[in-house]
């Protein structure tokens, strides 16, 4: 919490972080090499609405909304617990992923494997 009661935008950052990694880096998924070698290319974070500590546990959604040939890109809401279904999310936020190869130090493309396990989370934006 901050001085205003809300939830922190370091503990913002924190809360998505620990909602993608067990997501993305299941024991049983094929994107076992992103574990080892993923790294974090850019991060939007918008506060649309306030965040308190008795809105917990939070309700974050994920999809990707971009997958590329070396990255991707993870789109997140955050809701209130007691948020009721359909209403704004308090917090949208984006992280940019791109695989990386450890040994190298270099970018390295997604594995098919690895695409083929994210695509399955594409969102299809809704009609206008």
């Amino acid at each position: 919490m901050d001085v205003f009661q809300h939830v922190n935008h370091a503990r913002m950052v924190t809360l998505l972080e620990e909602a993608r990694i067990p997501w993305l880096f299941e024991d049983d998924c094929p994107t076992v090499a992103l574990r080892n070698g993923c790294v974090l290319a850019d991060l939007h974070v918008k506060y649309r609405g306030q965040l308190r500590h008795e809105d917990t546990p939070l309700d974050i959604a994920m999809w990707i909304e971009q997958l590329r040939a070396v990255d991707f890109t993870v789109a997140y809401e955050v809701r209130a617990a007691n948020a009721a279904p359909g209403s704004p999310a308090a917090v949208t936020a984006t992280t940019q992923l791109a695989a990386f190869d450890i040994e190298t130090q270099r970018l390295r493309r997604l594995t098919a494997a690895e695409r083929d396990y994210l695509a399955q989370w594409i969102a299809v934006p809704s009609p206008s």
